[in-house]
C-alpha cells in the first residue's frame, strides 16, 4: 500500500502541472461566472452600448456570428460598443471541449461562460422570458436599457444597424 502511495506521490511531483484550464494561449479566454457576477460585470459597462452575445460551441449559427461580432465590437468600440460574449455549454463541457475549441478557432475571443447548470439562470439577468433559442444577442443602450433582441444567426449588418443609432458615430 506504501509503495502504490509513493509511487503517486512522486508521478504528481514530476509530471508538469497544466495552466488553469480555463486559461488559453494567446490573448484569448473564457471566464466561469455567476448569475450575480455576470449582472456586476453589465453594470460596469455603464455608459457604454454592450452587445450581449449568447453562444455554445455547438451552435453552427453562433460560430458564424463570432468573427462579425468581434469586428464590430473592435470597429465601434471608440464610438462607445462593448462586446460581452457569454457561453451557454454545459459547465462541465469548458475544460475538455469548449476552451480547446476556442484555443482552435478563436484564439483572441473573450468570453464568459455560466457555472450554474440551468442556462436560464443567466439570460435571466437581461431577460427573464428567453425562449433558448442561440445564438441570442441584446442591445443595451448606455443605461443598460434593453433596446434590441436579436436571434437566429444573424449578417453583420443586422448587428450595425441595432448599435448605431445609440453610438456616438458621425
Amino acid at each position: 500500500m506504501m509503495h502504490g502511495l509513493r509511487a503517486l506521490l512522486l508521478f504528481l511531483l514530476l509530471v508538469p502541472v497544466a495552466a488553469s484550464p480555463f486559461e488559453l494561449s494567446g490573448s484569448g479566454r473564457i471566464t466561469p461566472i455567476t448569475a450575480p457576477e455576470f449582472a456586476d460585470v453589465l453594470s460596469a459597462q455603464s455608459g457604454r452600448v454592450v452587445l450581449i452575445n449568447f453562444w455554445a460551441s455547438w451552435c453552427v449559427p453562433c460560430l458564424r456570428e463570432i468573427p462579425d461580432l468581434v469586428e464590430l465590437a473592435e470597429r465601434y468600440h471608440d464610438q462607445g460598443l462593448t462586446l460581452v460574449a457569454f457561453s451557454l455549454d454545459d459547465p462541465g463541457d469548458l475544460d475538455p471541449i469548449v476552451v480547446p475549441f476556442l484555443n482552435q478557432r478563436f484564439p483572441d475571443f473573450v468570453s464568459y461562460a455560466r457555472v450554474d447548470l440551468e442556462m436560464d439562470t443567466v439570460v435571466s439577468v437581461v431577460d427573464d422570458a428567453w425562449n433558448e433559442i442561440l445564438p441570442t444577442s441584446y442591445v443595451l443602450d448606455r443605461d443598460g436599457t434593453v433596446k434590441r433582441l436579436i436571434q437566429g444567426g444573424k449578417p453583420i449588418e443586422d448587428f450595425e444597424a441595432a448599435v448605431l443609432p445609440l453610438l456616438d458615430v458621425e
